[in-house]
């Protein structure tokens, strides 16, 4: 009876608007992106911009990014957690060939993910970079592992062991 009751409650529950007030309550979440101007905020959890004020221009990273790493990969997320199916299809294709990963999380700077399109003149992601050439997006490195010509492009990478 007990039970039946409860499911009964959490059902009503779930049924209602979350807008409307339960009990004069109303439950939210809003989350926000933007840096407090609050003069009690510690300069430790303002968020930083570690190219603001050098001379080294993103496209720069991302030319260094591309010759220093034979396999770079710029995605959604990082190789051990993507966010998003392209982005895991991509690492887990890659990773079938034991090679060293680099990556950069494009979710996390607007200005990245910009500069990245521009770069490669591509406008979707994940981009993946072998040897310094653009290769393209994970149905391409799908399609090379498929037919082959993706284990010829990586035999001479070394595996991170």
């Amino acid at each position: 009876m007990a039970t039946s009751l409860s499911n009964m409650f959490f059902k009503g529950l779930a049924n209602r608007s979350l807008t409307r007030p339960l009990n004069g309550l109303f439950y939210c979440t809003r989350y926000s992106t933007s840096v407090s101007n609050d003069s009690d905020t510690h300069d430790d959890f303002k968020p930083a911009n570690k190219l603001e004020g050098s001379d080294i221009s993103l496209a720069n990273v991302i030319e260094q990014d591309v010759k220093d790493n034979p396999v770079m990969v710029y995605m959604k997320g990082v190789p051990d957690l993507p966010q998003c199916g392209f982005s895991s299809l991509a690492v887990r294709v890659l990773k079938h060939y034991d090679v060293p990963i680099s990556a950069r999380n494009i979710l996390e700077d607007a200005e990245l993910k910009n500069a990245v399109k521009a770069f490669s003149n591509w406008p979707t992601f994940p981009q993946i970079f072998i040897k310094g050439e653009f290769i393209g997006g994970s149905d391409i490195i799908l399609n090379m592992h498929q037919t082959g010509e993706l284990k010829e492009k990586l035999k001479d990478v070394t595996s991170k062991k």
